[in-house]
């Protein structure tokens, strides 16, 4: 065979990843396409074609198609193989020739084939093209940032502002409350309605039901404003049981000794304004901190802290506030939920209520925290015995950031405990609850009837009010528990759930939820929300009364909240309620445009238009708060942030100065109007410690009359008397 002639049964192969092995085809037909090799791994082969007999020897071989590029893999090297072809020799064979030279180049066709491997496996690593187009793009722009300090300091900036203003867009969008709630008009005109809320939370509204009123609704609506609180039959009622449970955790020693020191055992909070009731209202009141299990590092100091005050209760689960603590916590109150009984006097007291968990009393003796109520301590103290303790009437959770009165929180749920119509308390209110009914429920009923007889607005009130459904029966509701109260009180928001800060279940509400699997379920996420969810699948939701209070719990005054204004006294409620029925009596329509003059601006604040039933003289929703005037004292400080107060309106440059708005400030006396109660039930959103003090000395602080108003005569004698009184009550002795 010459060397110009192709052998078919002798070729040479050529791989990518072996050397050159020559090989006999396996069959007639041609040689095989792939090959084992040396390492045992299957590679592509690629042959030579033969050429013809009757081809001369300088002719060379016409390709039977369109040239194409020249494969690599046919390019053998001089050190690749120890055997060669024939046709290397070749000079004019197209699978030798170089393109560009028209000849062999064993070096260019090796660099080609590396950079055409890398290159595939380099586009195998990188992903798609979009990816790798924006991989180029970062590597770009992070070699010019390298190269100039500059530009990162430049490109820090702007990306700080970036995620700035796209916070405070997703704030914006996501905050469900833009604007500041009346809270004029909810001091003024209470919503009294305690039936369950519809879930259409777009039928309420601020105003609601107001913007809906005519013209005759409000020449008349002052003959229907409710009887301001406390009811004269208040002191007549036995008290209520309260079993607060305050949410804390293991790192808040801090604030749990400010609650033990203030709102939990002032005379001032447990007793009431004035004289107030030597701690008969709150008798019945205990007060306990709820904590999930403390980390490694807390454990000790607070099983320390536990054993010296008796009033920390650890759950036997992982510290959390929205992933099932507050069922834990309602859970635990079920069953070993206890505080005093009814004594003296009291448990002779023919109002007495008798339900189905009275007669439950407490098999051991419950340890006493130095907060507990002072009869019971006195007790202890003479005879080392104590009275069995019973179940609760009410379960409150209490945010650790709320400040509470503990004898307003009692009084307004001793009414929810003993009224006698499960669904309207106060007969006094009755037509202020038809007004607040559905819009479409005919709002000039009661109006139409205002001169009729006293049997004619008693026939109204029993065709607009539905009677109470019998209950059907219940394997959770047995008949003994059917005289048992079911109320859930708190502050309502948006007509859907009570704010977490405090809100309150009757024990009926309590055990049930504690036991039903249904409820267990029910356990991840805002548990005010969730436990809203618990009181509407209750077997009786329908008759469980939805108690609100919004005029007397807000958020603290540097809060900054739609919740937010100066801390407030009954003295102050009495003139927004007064401007506000002066203003409803006088204007035709409380959707109407206000002049923006400056005179009729003033006249608006002054008759209390909607414009201003929002107005706070102390605090701006959403600015943050700053003092009226610099170098103020402590005490001129918390002045200023009592609503109404002459010091909040001072200003720099005014006409009244600090000295003069102290002493025209109120005592205790006169901003509680002679009442032992009908003022502010919780402060929430204290979230520095500072604010937590702010709130006790403006809440606690403070002499019964001043010095400008004990120079009227009378007033200076009877401050005397009553410190003569309280030096010598049991309370004052018990703190001795």
């Amino acid at each position: 065979m010459s060397s110009q002639e192709y052998n078919r049964d002798s070729f040479t192969r050529y791989s990518a990843s072996d050397e050159a092995i020559p090989f006999s085809a396996s069959t007639s037909s041609g040689p095989s396409k792939h090959f084992r090799a040396r390492d045992g791994s299957i590679s592509r082969t690629y042959f030579l074609p033969q050429q013809p007999d009757h081809l001369e020897q300088d002719e060379t071989p016409l390709p039977s198609r369109p040239e194409s590029p020249v494969l690599p893999q046919f390019v053998p090297s001089a050190t690749s193989s120890a055997y060669t072809s024939d046709s290397e020799s070749t000079p004019g064979s197209v699978f030798l020739r170089n393109r560009r030279s028209g000849s062999v180049s064993d070096d260019s066709y090796s660099s080609w084939l590396e950079h055409r491997l890398s290159r595939r496996r380099r586009r195998r690593k990188s992903g798609p093209r979009g990816f790798r187009t924006c991989k180029r793009l970062c590597g770009s722009v992070f070699s010019f940032v390298v190269a100039h300090p500059i530009a990162i300091l430049l490109s820090l900036l702007f990306g700080a502002i970036f995620v700035v203003l796209l916070t405070l867009l997703l704030i914006h969008i996501l905050e469900p409350d833009k604007e500041p709630l009346p809270w004029r008009l909810y001091c003024s005109i209470p919503r009294t309605s305690v039936t369950p809320p519809p879930l259409n939370a777009s039928a309420f509204s601020p105003t609601y039901p107001f913007n809906a009123l005519t013209h005759a609704d409000l020449s008349t609506i002052s003959s229907i404003i409710p009887a301001p609180f406390p009811p004269p039959n208040l002191e007549d009622l036995p008290p209520a049981g309260l079993f607060l449970g305050v949410f804390s955790m293991d790192s808040a020693v801090e604030r749990r000794m400010l609650v033990r020191t203030t709102w939990a055992n002032h005379e001032r909070s447990r007793n009431g304004a004035g004289l107030g009731d030597a701690g008969r209202g709150t008798s019945r009141s205990v007060v306990r901190f709820i904590l999930g299990r403390p980390s490694s590092s807390w454990e000790e100091r607070i099983k320390l802290e536990a054993e010296m005050y008796n009033d920390i209760i650890i759950l036997p689960i992982k510290e959390n506030m929205n992933y099932g603590k507050t069922h834990a916590f309602f859970t635990w109150a079920a069953s070993e939920a206890w505080v005093p009984p009814l004594m003296g006097e009291d448990a002779q007291n023919p109002y007495v209520p008798s339900f189905s968990y009275s007669n439950i009393t407490a098999g051991h003796t419950v340890p006493l925290a130095q907060h507990d109520p002072i009869s019971s301590r006195e007790e202890w103290q003479i005879s080392s015995k104590q009275s069995p303790w019973v179940r609760p009437d009410f379960v409150l959770k209490v945010d650790d950031d709320s400040f509470v009165m503990m004898a307003e929180l009692e009084a307004r749920l001793r009414l929810e405990l003993h009224a006698k119509d499960t669904r309207f308390p106060h007969d006094k209110q009755r037509l202020s609850v038809v007004l607040h009914n559905s819009p479409n429920d005919g709002l000039r009923d009661p109006i139409a009837t205002r001169n009729q007889s006293k049997s004619n607005d008693e026939s109204l009130l029993e065709r607009r009010v539905a009677p109470a459904r019998k209950p059907q029966s219940n394997p959770l509701v047995g008949n003994e528990t059917l005289n048992d109260p079911l109320v859930y009180w708190g502050y309502l928001v948006k007509n859907r759930f009570m704010g977490g800060e405090i809100y309150a279940l009757s024990w009926n509400i309590v055990q049930w939820a504690a036991s039903d699997p249904q409820i267990k379920g029910m356990t991840k996420g805002k548990e005010d929300k969730q436990v809203s969810k618990w009181v509407r699948a209750h077997p009786r939701a329908d008759q469980i009364r939805w108690a609100s209070e919004r005029c007397w719990i807000y958020d603290h005054p540097r809060a900054g909240t739609v919740y937010s204004h100066g801390f407030l006294f009954p003295s102050e409620a009495t003139r927004a309620r007064k401007s506000i029925v002066s203003y409803l009596s006088s204007f035709p329509s409380v959707n109407e445009e206000p002049d923006s003059s400056p005179s009729a601006t003033q006249a608006s604040v002054d008759l209390g238009s909607p414009v201003s039933w929002a107005y706070s003289s102390v605090s701006t929703f959403g600015a943050r708060y700053s003092p009226p005037i610099s170098d103020l004292t402590s005490r001129e400080g918390v002045e200023a942030l009592v609503e109404g107060s002459e010091m909040s309106y001072v200003k720099e440059g005014g006409s009244v100065t600090v000295s003069e708005a102290w002493a025209r400030r109120e005592g205790r006396q006169e901003r509680y109007e002679g009442k032992r109660v009908g003022g502010t039930t919780a402060v929430h959103f204290i979230k520095k410690n500072p604010w937590f003090l702010e709130t006790a000395i403006a809440l606690l602080e403070g002499s019964e009359y001043t010095e400008r108003e004990a120079k009227h005569g009378a007033h200076g004698l009877r401050e005397v008397l009553d410190s003569a009184k309280r030096m010598f009550s049991p309370s004052s002795k018990s703190s001795g």
